[in-house]
């Protein structure tokens, strides 16, 4: 079959194939359900049934949990750069650089877990399973995290590391699940425009669970009148900030818990799935190449921007000595909203310039901002209001391309029957480059010099450049189906046309059936 062959026929849900409006591929990818009733006399009715309805639905539905869920996702990812100045100060001594590490690298090692666990699961059992089973595992580890206690400062310790561990999973579970499940819904309602409305429902909300975050705790610690001494009272102050900050991560995916109930797998899922025997040693080889660009990628970009972001209010702290905690996670907060504006600025010129470019650009960015700020730190860091501006252009490009485009190129290079699983991997292996990166900060920082945490950046930013270029490929102008019907050839032509696909809530088919028969197509 060519790939540039048009078929206008899919598979419905039950009945004969329902057949695409002319308009199919418009932005809102508006259809017409047709099929054949037992009851009717041969001709084709136009009719929405129950089902149909409940899925329209239910695009919505997935839109709006993925949002919120990732909400939760980034204020779990930057609680860190609450508790940590709180720690050392409720713990002085004790909360040395390692333990801090250790602390902040279990939620890391969680997320990497859950991507590649989740990732499989939510392929080969279903989006709205793994969507769910996210939810609770991150409800149930905040409430441990919550109540961490012990009776030394190591046993609590302990207990929140292992909490936040489970919370983690949860975290890294939702990166696969939410992100394909966006993509899918994104390509069903808004085509080809899919890239602007899943960065917004994606990067956007774990963007801004930093602020959020740094809010709440400024808005408690103010509310409580925290004098910024060691007296007993200012150090009970915090000992309960840091828990109810870790509570309210308890309550945003729960507010979202309902409609993820609500939700269904996504009409792609439901006629693309291989839940039985996937061929890994094939996907490898036709996607090894894709594989490296994404991951990689993925890799660099959180090797920078995680311990930039978790350990932001310590770089604050050294630039700004004798601060104090509150003013210094106003600087903090102050940084992190000044590094939003690059999430929207790529979503709109996202459709301008094509995913690999915007994703070439962002890492251009920490080149240039990145040895600004290095090669001049002990000039620039005189100058405070400009060096968080600076930092704050690092941090926004970062936003702006990878940040944007990471997720976006991950859902969309690959087929549906495998996307979750190639997403988590390529996830999974960018929070393997965060947890080196935040183990490698500090060490950088005592042996090499505060400025060559910014100087290291610019040179991965380098290599996020010649990466994108070679490895990444620019899927953006396709809907999500050409890739699909790709991989359908592809499993034919190498003696796999016998694979069951689909999830059972429609006729069941292989590979093979579908090319033959041309029952699942795209238009260019």
């Amino acid at each position: 079959m060519s790939h540039n062959q048009e078929i206008t026929s899919l598979p419905s849900l039950h009945g004969s194939p329902k057949t695409l409006a002319e308009d199919g591929n418009s932005p809102k990818g508006a259809e017409i359900e047709k099929y054949q009733s037992p009851e009717s006399d041969g001709s084709p009715h136009v009719e929405i049934d129950e089902v149909t309805q409940k899925a329209k639905l239910s695009d919505y539905f997935t839109l709006l949990a993925s949002g919120f869920a990732l909400v939760s996702d980034g204020y779990q990812n930057n609680l860190a750069t609450v508790f940590n100045p709180i720690f050392k100060i409720i713990y002085k001594s004790y909360y040395t650089s390692a333990v801090s590490t250790r602390v902040s690298n279990s939620l890391l090692i969680g997320e990497i877990i859950g991507q590649v666990g989740v990732g499989l699961i939510c392929d080969l059992v279903g989006r709205k399973t793994a969507m769910v089973a996210t939810t609770m595992l991150i409800v149930v580890g905040g409430i441990l995290a919550t109540a961490s206690s012990g009776s030394t400062p190591a046993g609590l310790l302990w207990m929140l590391t292992v909490s936040r561990g489970m919370v983690g999973v949860g975290v890294g579970g939702e990166y696969p699940a939410c992100s394909t499940s966006a993509s899918e819904s994104a390509n069903e309602k808004f085509g080809r425009d899919r890239g602007k409305v899943f960065i917004l429902v994606t990067n956007l909300m774990l963007s801004i669970g930093g602020p959020i975050v740094i809010s709440i705790f400024l808005l408690i610690i103010n509310a409580a009148g925290y004098k910024g001494t060691t007296s007993p009272e200012d150090i009970y102050k915090l000992k309960y900030t840091w828990r109810i900050c870790m509570g309210v991560g308890v309550f945003i995916p729960l507010s979202v818990f309902y409609f993820r109930l609500k939700m269904m797998n996504s009409k792609l899922y439901r006629r693309n799935a291989i839940r039985h025997s996937p061929p890994y040693g094939l996907i490898l080889k036709r996607y090894w190449r894709t594989l490296l660009g994404t991951a990689g990628t993925w890799f660099l970009y959180d090797f920078v921007t995680f311990p930039n972001g978790i350990f932001s209010s310590t770089i604050i702290s050294g630039v700004i000595p004798g601060a104090g905690l509150v003013k210094t996670m106003e600087w903090t907060l102050l940084l992190s909203v000044l590094s939003l504006p690059g999430v929207f600025l790529g979503a709109w010129v996202v459709k301008y310039t094509g995913r690999r470019n915007l994703l070439m650009m962002g890492f251009s960015g920490y080149i240039v901002f990145g040895l600004i700020v290095g090669c001049s730190y002990e000039k620039i860091t005189k100058i405070i209001p400009l060096f968080i501006v600076f930092y704050a252009f690092m941090q926004s490009s970062g936003n702006f391309g990878p940040g944007n485009m990471e997720g976006t190129i991950s859902a969309e290079s690959y087929p549906t029957s495998i996307r979750g699983t190639c997403y988590g991997f390529s996830a999974a292996v960018g929070k393997a480059g965060a947890a080196i990166g935040t183990q490698c900060f500090t060490p950088i920082q005592n042996h090499l010099g505060k400025k060559y945490t910014f100087i290291i950046a610019a040179c991965c930013g380098a290599l996020g450049v010649l990466l994108a270029y070679f490895f990444v490929e620019d899927k953006g102008k396709d809907k999500l189906e050409k890739e699909d019907e790709l991989w359908r050839q592809y499993l034919v032509d190498n003696g796999k046309g016998d694979i069951v696909m689909g999830d059972g809530s429609s006729n069941e088919n292989n590979a093979a059936g579908n090319v033959e028969k041309g029952e699942l197509s795209y238009k260019e």
